[in-house]
């Protein structure tokens, strides 16, 4: 997995994104559903 996606998991799973906050990464086109998926184990909805 890329850098990024590693770097945003990590900071999910400390509490210091919540999942509205990846969704965003999703929507910017920073990461793509399916990295959403891997980083908070639920299916990105549109």
């Amino acid at each position: 997995m890329r850098t990024l996606v590693e770097s945003i998991k990590r900071l999910y799973e400390k509490a210091r994104l919540s999942k509205e906050q990846v969704a965003e990464r999703v929507e910017k086109k920073s990461i793509s559903a399916e990295e959403y998926e891997y980083i908070t184990g639920e299916v990105y909805k549109t």
